[in-house]
């Protein structure tokens, strides 16, 4: 046996850690944001996140993506999908904590900031998993004002014992959901969908229907049912396009195949067909695309708190690396450019969180009366598609910096980064992409002005006293008053509105060191979004510290 060399400075793999207990600054958020109270249930969730047995099913899922079996031994359509062990009992983490649902139907204070802070732990362990249950989440509130349909689904959506088998749903015990939009030739433009709705009796609202055409994008085509766009003599329409009919035979919804994505790989998105498939209408007739715009508004706030777990995950993976890495002589973490970079990558995470837990209170808050229930229904308005242009935006360049901090190590699949790195543009993509998301913020600000100003006149009140921030506020507004050339700004008003208020919500919650570095870095000497450009180290230790509880 030949001994050629002793393995040293090589970085253990990070496990059996508290993924709530060591983040401080989700911690503050949900105090501040009113959930408090479920500190305890998070904590425990955190570590049970945390532990290397569960961290390794994150990535058993990511390496044994999902199969298609479209026939049986005997011939027979399946239409199938079989995903690997771990996906599962990720899943029935999930469904156990009530992420699916619960904010919903057992509505506590602070219920869904704590749901989103669950959310964005799992989201550390985990993304593809998530698809299902944001989905299943967002489609509630519209299910629920469909007496039939709620009356069918409802204890379905409450069990959080989460049922894996592809059985009719009368047999089953709990239920998810899907969606199915988007088709070759429209992508995002919607309204050139070409998929026709049939009326089987008299038709309109919870009427049968039989569907033809097909989706290019059919998200987890295993779920139960999935929310459907398709046109019927109103125009566009939503249907419930359940897996299997009330027969007990499949319904009439052909699994093509499965695409080969780059990342969210343990999760399927696949090219259906439907051949004169059962569907029911759900909201109003010709209303197809603002019944599900409602819904994807929720799903857009999953997307920001998704990108900011791999952030997050990403950030914790570089601080544990740099601790136990030595370069030159000293841990890279001793290192004044290396602490440059991961204190800067750590206010990014730190302000991402913010924003999101912000976004997730101001469901919490929306239901009410009064100007602060109109607040928050601006801010999730106008905020969440710019939340997710520049968060989503963010991640993969975010997570790409993570990575270098490896070196060679963060680029083989021996690790966790390669994974991160593929995960982080699909949220970016998903649900809008960022150019729709900017126009998206346009149409909101002109469609109700009124909550518009509500909303900036938070904003001054969390810019005032502070020119850094006003001049950008002013120049920002300026740009808004000029609609002729706003199309052509969208990119630069959703940036700015995003970093305006993460200022806002640092210099209102955060120590004044954290909120003053976000503010010069970002406003004052602004240098491009390149991590390492922090002004000066003086306040490094304070955000790595906040960002790594030892």
């Amino acid at each position: 046996m030949w001994t050629t060399h002793e393995v040293s400075n090589q970085v253990p793999p990070l496990a059996d850690y508290n993924l709530y207990a060591r983040d401080t600054a989700l911690q503050e958020a949900l105090a501040r944001e009113g959930a408090g109270a479920h500190a305890a249930v998070l904590h425990a969730w955190g570590e049970e996140l945390g532990r290397a047995e569960t961290l390794a099913l994150g990535d058993a899922a990511n390496r044994h993506p999902p199969q298609l079996a479209t026939h049986d031994a005997q011939g027979r359509r399946v239409d199938r999908v079989d995903v690997h062990p771990a996906w599962h009992r990720l899943t029935a983490l999930l469904h156990a904590h009530g992420v699916h649902a619960a904010a919903w139907l057992d509505a506590q204070p602070g219920a869904h900031v704590a749901r989103a802070a669950a959310f964005y732990l799992h989201g550390q362990v985990e993304a593809g998993s998530l698809c299902p249950v944001t989905m299943t989440f967002a489609a509630l509130p519209l299910l629920r004002r469909e007496p039939a349909l709620w009356a069918l689904l409802a204890g379905k959506f409450a069990s959080r014992d989460y049922d894996p088998r592809d059985l009719p749903l009368a047999d089953k015990g709990s239920a998810t959901l899907g969606m199915g939009l988007t088709e070759k030739q429209g992508g995002s433009d919607l309204r050139g969908n070409t998929t026709t709705a049939r009326a089987l009796a008299g038709g309109g609202r919870g009427a049968e229907y039989a569907l033809v055409g097909h989706k290019w994008f059919y998200s987890a085509p295993a779920c139960d049912a999935h929310l459907v766009l398709a046109r019927d003599d109103e125009a566009l329409s939503c249907f419930y396009v359940p897996r299997w009919g009330p027969d007990g035979e499949r319904n009439g919804v052909r699994i093509q195949r499965l695409k080969d994505k780059l990342g969210n790989r343990s999760n399927a998105s696949g090219e259906v067909e439907f051949h004169d498939a059962l569907g029911i209408l759900v909201g109003e007739p010709g209303r197809g695309i603002p019944t599900l715009i409602e819904m994807a508004a929720q799903t857009r706030l999953d997307c920001v708190l998704g990108s900011a777990a791999l952030m997050r995950r990403a950030l914790v993976e570089a601080l544990h690396h740099a601790r136990h890495r030595s370069a030159f002589g000293r841990p890279l973490i001793e290192q004044d450019l290396m602490r440059n970079v991961l204190a800067d990558l750590a206010l990014e995470s730190e302000a991402a969180l913010a924003l999101a837990l912000h976004l997730a209170a101001a469901v919490d808050a929306e239901h009410g009366g009064g100007e602060q229930a109109a607040l928050a229904r601006a801010r999730r308005r106008i905020l969440t598609p710019a939340a997710k242009f520049w968060v989503c935006k963010r991640a993969a360049a975010f997570t790409a910096e993570c990575m270098e901090t490896w070196g060679g190590n963060g680029y083989v699949e021996d690790g966790p980064m390669p994974r991160l790195l593929r995960e982080a543009p699909v949220n970016s993509i998903w649900e809008g992409s960022g150019n729709v998301m900017c126009l998206d913020v346009l149409r909101a600000i002109a469609r109700d002005p009124d909550a518009a100003a509500l909303l900036f006149h938070d904003l001054a009140q969390g810019c005032a006293a502070e020119p850094r921030l006003l001049r950008p506020l002013h120049a920002l507004t300026t740009q808004l008053n000029s609609p002729g050339d706003s199309e052509w700004q969208a990119r630069s008003i959703a940036t700015q509105l995003v970093l305006l208020v993460q200022a806002t919500l640092l210099r209102r919650h955060a120590p004044p060191a954290v909120a003053d570095t976000f503010i010069a870095s970002r406003f004052e000497h602004p240098a491009g979004q390149v991590a390492g450009l922090l002004p000066d180290a003086e306040t490094a230790r304070t955000l790595i510290e906040r960002a790594w509880v030892d």
